[in-house]
Order: structure tokens, then C-alpha cells, then sequence
């Protein structure tokens, strides 16, 4: 799959060849294009990409803390036991990408896209998902834990076996969903059945 055409100008391009870092800094890139670019196993600690386009480039097994993404475009990229924490995505978009045991801990990744994810077996916990597009991710087997979702979009999740324990479920529609043996807490249970048009006594 070829690399969908970024949203901003692309003022630098770092293919292949040129990258060989293990372990970033720090470091700050705007509207640069990793065209193929292997990060495996790569410790990144509270570097910048800001407006950048990652196309084909292989993150698995790599460490990022505080770091931020903003407004990126990954493009057929693969996560394999990635590991995020505490970083920064707001208004990413994820197309094409594959990830599994994909692991994220704290920090604001509102307005990302993920439509259509299959996120099976990550993790997910503590993170701002304000009015993220997770409209048809696959979830099932996925721990989704103490999440804010306000105003995130779900319809057509699959949130079958997902761990949804501390998360506001407030916006979300039972009919909307396969919530199928999900995991919730007695407080989100409440508000699943007041969703449901239920009346709840004690």
C-alpha cells in the first residue's frame, strides 16, 4: 500500500538509508516523511514529531515516553508490542496500520483516528480519548481501563471480552456495540442500563 498524501507540505524525507538511531532524545521533526523506515526496538524519550507522515514504517517492540505526535498521518505502519507512555497524539490518523499487544499508558490521544482498528489484545489504560474515531475497531480480549471517551464515536466496535473497568461510558449506545462478555464495573453498569431505557432501583 502506498502512502496516502499527507494534509501538510512535507519539507524533509527520511528514507531507509538514512536512519539508525536506537535511541532518540528529545529530538524534534516537523512535516518530515519516514518513507520505510525501520524503528524496531527504537527508545524514544520526549522527542517532537509534529505534522509528520510515517508511510511503511515498523515500530514494533519500540519504547516511547512523553513523547508527542501531533496531527501525524501513519500509513500502513505496524505496532507490534509497541509501547507508548505518557505521549502525546492528538488528531493522528492511523490508516492501514496493523499493531497487536499494543500497549499505551496515559496520555492525550483525543481526536486520533482509528477507525476500523484491530487493537485484539492491547492495552490501554488512563489515556484521554476525547471524541476519538474508533468506529468499527476490533477490540475483543482488550483492556480499555479508566479511559475518558467522552464524546468518542464506537459505533460498530467490538468490545466482546474487552476490560472496560474506570471508563466513561457515558456517551456510549449498548445497540451500537457488540458488548458480548465485557467488563465493567457496577458504576458503568448503571449507566449501560440507563443507555438501555432501563430504571434502576436499588
Amino acid at each position: 500500500m502506498g502512502t496516502r498524501r499527507a494534509a501538510f507540505p512535507i519539507e524533509r524525507t527520511i528514507g531507509a538509508d538514512d536512519w539508525d538511531a536506537p535511541e532518540i532524545t528529545g529530538a524534534d521533526f516537523r512535516r518530515v516523511l519516514f518513507q520505510d523506515v525501520d524503528l524496531t526496538e527504537l527508545v524514544d524519550r520526549g522527542s517532537s514529531f509534529e505534522e509528520c507522515t510515517f508511510g511503511n514504517v515498523r515500530f514494533n517492540v519500540s519504547e516511547h515516553t512523553d513523547a508527542r505526535f501531533l496531527s501525524c498521518l501513519f500509513a500502513s505502519c505496524s505496532f507490534f508490542d509497541a509501547t507508548f507512555t505518557g505521549c502525546k497524539m492528538t488528531g493522528s490518523v492511523f490508516d492501514g496500520c496493523t499493531y497487536g499487544l499494543l500497549k499505551i499508558s496515559g496520555g492525550d490521544w483525543s481526536y486520533v483516528q482509528l477507525q476500523g482498528a484491530d487493537l485484539r489484545r492491547s492495552t490501554i489504560e488512563d489515556v484521554r480519548l476525547r471524541e476519538a474515531d474508533l468506529g468499527g475497531a476490533r477490540l475483543e480480549g482488550a483492556a480499555l481501563r479508566r479511559c475518558d471517551l467522552s464524546g468518542a464515536w464506537l459505533r460498530g466496535a467490538d468490545l466482546t471480552k474487552c476490560d472496560l473497568r474506570g471508563s466513561d461510558l457515558g456517551g456510549l449506545d449498548p445497540a451500537d456495540v457488540t458488548l458480548k462478555g465485557a467488563i465493567i464495573d457496577p458504576v458503568q453498569a448503571t449507566a449501560v442500563a440507563t443507555a438501555l431505557g432501563l430504571v434502576v432501583r436499588p
